[in-house]
């Protein structure tokens, strides 16, 4: 009997909830995971799961063994990965799931860039807004800015990700330019359905908070819609500034509303603190925080143009 090999499948199976996710994960069929888990139900002397036709769930004895199974295998798949990445270096594919927002026009080239420094790691990018567990979704991470969905879960910051309300001049011309918050309820409002505030929004100036709910005109999980949307002068939207930076910076799009600040989310790597490939996954995660920093050179050339104040508020 294997045994690591059978306490790491039993940690996959409390993961995703589910033997037959366990198995595709795992590249076995369904039989030789039940088969492993009943053979270390055997060693320890008592059931693991408590099985139903549509619910597995931990037992008394599973919940207690699950939180060092799950660090003893996370430990020893790191272990095995520098082991063989010292003679032969980081091999393998790596999947990662990321915010559609932030990997269009500003990815490509931090994915080269990481190509090039390990030519064999292969990428498998999963491109969507939709909120995801790593672990039930079979990849190995996910970019996101929504908080883990589990305690098993690992969640690392890698950079602000700061809003702002704009428009384009010419819409403002026509429309004028909001003087509070309050006014942007006589405009027509574009914004993203996703973030983790819902419909609550709150603006900070010299240290006074204003909140309020705002409904939009178009609602969208899309922040590149979002930006088409304001570029047809069709109203006043809500982006994050790593979508919005060009266009102000280019005088296509105005900020509105400067001098109130949005709160800040982290754009965060969340995944599995038991991650097969946690050695290359440390190296993707390290090249990303390397290449954005803590200003973000979208925010930089901002700041510097005076466009957004330095500060960041990062209470949502």
């Amino acid at each position: 009997m294997d045994r690591l090999e059978n306490i790491e499948t039993f940690v996959r199976v409390a993961q995703t909830q589910s033997f037959a996710e366990a198995a595709r994960q795992m590249r076995v069929s369904k039989s030789v995971v039940t088969s492993r888990v009943k053979q270390l139900e055997d060693h320890v002397g008592a059931p693991l799961f408590h099985r139903s036709t549509r619910v597995v769930r931990l037992s008394d004895v599973g919940q207690a063994f699950l939180r060092d199974c799950t660090e003893l295998v996370g430990r020893a798949n790191d272990i095995m990965d520098q082991m063989r990445d010292a003679k032969e270096g980081p091999t393998g594919t790596l999947r990662v799931h990321a915010l559609t927002g932030f990997v269009l026009g500003r990815f490509a080239t931090l994915l080269r860039a990481f190509q090039v420094s390990f030519p064999d790691i292969h990428l498998e990018l999963i491109v969507s807004d939709a909120v995801v567990d790593p672990v039930k979704a079979g990849v190995d991470c996910a970019l996101q800015i929504f908080p883990a969905a589990s305690t098993e879960l690992v969640s690392r910051p890698l950079f602000p990700v700061r809003r702002v309300f704009c428009a384009t001049p010419e819409y403002l011309r026509a429309h004028g330019m909001p003087a509070s918050p309050r006014e942007l309820h006589k405009h027509a409002l574009g914004l993203y359905s996703g973030y983790p505030t819902r419909d609550r929004w709150t603006f900070h100036r010299a240290g006074e908070q204003v909140t309020m709910y705002m409904s939009a005109a178009l609602l969208t999980n899309s922040v590149h819609l979002l930006r088409e949307y304001a570029m047809e002068h069709a109203g006043i939207v809500c982006l994050p500034t790593l979508v919005a930076g060009d266009p102000i910076l280019r005088g296509e799009l105005q900020v509105v509303l400067p001098e109130h600040q949005l709160s800040s989310f982290s754009l965060s790597a969340v995944y599995a603190g038991t991650s097969r490939n946690a050695f290359k996954l440390r190296l993707f995660i390290e090249h990303i925080t390397a290449a954005f920093a803590k200003v973000p050179p979208w925010d930089a050339a901002m700041i510097e143009r005076g466009l957004l104040p330095a500060g960041l508020i990062t209470d949502a």
